[in-house]
């Protein structure tokens, strides 16, 4: 049986530090507009899509760090009146979005989320991201050094690797099941657990948005004078589409991932590498600038029972007794020597 979608990666370009909010908008919603014209049922945007990645800055105007977050009303991120206008032309033309952006919450509790909206505006699934990178501390308060804030600005994902039904794409991918949907944020795509955990709940469509610089080297912990920027961007691209490619593999689901990319402000290079992945780890489709972008492809949603039920069939292969140290233990715990 074929279970086939249309979908696509959503890239974004460059943001800047002061791009109204409205101009975003209008941007993703233009994206939108060409997702329809291809018949596209779902559309995966970017981390922080309606914003440029503003953990980069150090900021002390608390002001400013807040208009980075909306403050979700209880109906869901479709009802924020600051991006509403994106969700209304979602449901305008019928297409599912996962979707990036700063949440805060009514107790005040800030987090770095995705949402999955279907075409009717109701959020069906809800991520916060679990792996910030980063430090609490700036590497410095001058402009234009890229920082990494996260632990900073947003509190560790306390909703945990949970994946959810899309009903609405059910008629679409001409099947009786809803596909098994999963999402991550940047830094997750690194982690092989939370894949994991999202393979156990037999997930078909993983939807991963991100923000990754391209240049950055106290971020890496490598001398500037040993790598060139071009040097730098192969690696983390190549970075990238490793452990993307490897995680859709070893848990038989596609995969759509989407950047943010472009020299925000001039001066903060971010990756491209926007694709969508198939249950065998081929890319099937990626982007080809570093602009605003549709990559769109047919999946195949059936085409992940092929590793789910042979190589990767978890209820026949897995020896979960053997695993213990990794729920039992964060950092590294060394053999010792032997005596000698």
């Amino acid at each position: 049986m074929v279970r086939q979608l249309r979908v696509a990666a959503a890239q974004v370009g460059r943001i800047d530090r002061g791009t109204p909010r409205e101009e975003v908008i209008a941007r993703l919603n233009a994206l939108l507009e060409q997702a329809a014209a291809q018949k596209v049922k779902l559309a995966v945007f970017p981390e922080t899509t309606f914003t440029t990645f503003f953990p980069r800055y150090w900021m002390e105007d608390e002001a400013e760090i807040a208009s980075y977050f909306e403050t979700e009303p209880v109906e869901g991120i479709s009802h924020c009146a600051s991006v509403k206008a994106f969700f209304d032309k979602a449901m305008e033309l019928s297409i599912d979005v996962a979707i990036g952006y700063g949440e805060e919450t009514s107790e005040g509790r800030r987090y770095n989320t995705a949402s999955y909206v279907d075409s009717s505006g109701r959020t069906v699934g809800k991520y916060r991201k679990i792996h910030l990178p980063g430090t609490f501390e700036p590497f410095s308060k001058e402009q234009g050094v890229t920082n990494q804030l996260e632990k900073k600005l947003f509190a560790p994902g306390d909703l945990g690797f949970t994946a959810f039904r899309a009903p609405s794409l059910r008629a679409a991918c001409g099947g009786d099941k809803s596909p098994i949907v999963g999402q991550l944020i940047c830094n997750d795509r690194r982690w092989a657990e939370g894949w994991r955990v999202y393979g156990l709940q037999g997930v078909e469509l993983m939807c991963v948005g991100y923000n990754t610089t391209a240049w950055a080297p106290q971020l890496w912990g490598i001398d500037p004078s040993s790598m060139t920027r071009e040097e730098a961007y192969a690696d983390a691209m190549f970075h990238h589409k490793l452990v993307c490619q490897a995680n859709a593999y070893t848990n038989s689901t596609s995969l759509i991932t989407s950047a943010r990319c472009g020299n925000d402000d001039g001066l903060h290079p971010l990756i491209s590498g926007s694709m969508i992945v198939d249950p065998e780890g081929h890319i099937v489709a990626e982007n080809t600038t570093e602009g605003d972008e549709l990559v769109v492809a047919d999946i195949d949603l059936d085409a992940c029972q092929q590793g789910k039920s042979k190589t990767f069939a978890f209820a026949k292969h897995r020896r979960i007794e053997m695993y213990g140290l990794i729920c039992s233990q964060t950092g590294v715990v060394e053999p010792e020597e032997p005596a000698e």
